[in-house]
């Protein structure tokens, strides 16, 4: 983890077949995807290219509002994300926000921040 607070993990995957392989994941735990957000596909449509980069933005209301009840501030971070990005080599990474790094952001117990820890599995599984 950085001193951001953001693990990243490498993927030998292209973003494409990850950012698949996450829909499959939280279609099968019953968790919502909100949103895919193309970063590279605006890049693209504003005429400037850039690596492909996505980010999926995704949660599930009876593990977030309990948290959000719990310490306000972190509806800022909520719903949960997770970057699958390409690097300018075109080595696939995916990134998240570490729950510790969340529990001390917004000062509370990471035992409060528990039910968050699902991005750690869904990053690791989509990785492989």
């Amino acid at each position: 983890m950085s001193d951001s607070g953001i693990i990243q993990i490498p993927s030998e995957h292209p973003v494409d077949d990850v950012v698949e392989k996450l829909k499959a994941l939280l279609h099968a735990k019953a968790v919502t995807l909100f949103a895919v957000i193309d970063h590279s596909g605006e890049a693209a449509k504003a005429g400037m290219t850039m690596p492909n980069t996505k980010l999926l933005i995704f949660g599930n209301p009876k593990a977030g509002t309990p948290v959000m009840l719990a310490a306000p501030s972190i509806a800022i971070d909520l719903p949960l994300k997770i970057l699958v990005a390409e690097d300018g080599a075109g080595h696939t990474s995916i990134s998240y926000n570490s729950v510790p790094f969340l529990a001390e952001r917004h000062g509370v117990s990471p035992d409060v921040l528990q039910s968050l820890s699902v991005v750690e599995a869904l990053a690791e599984a989509a990785a492989k």
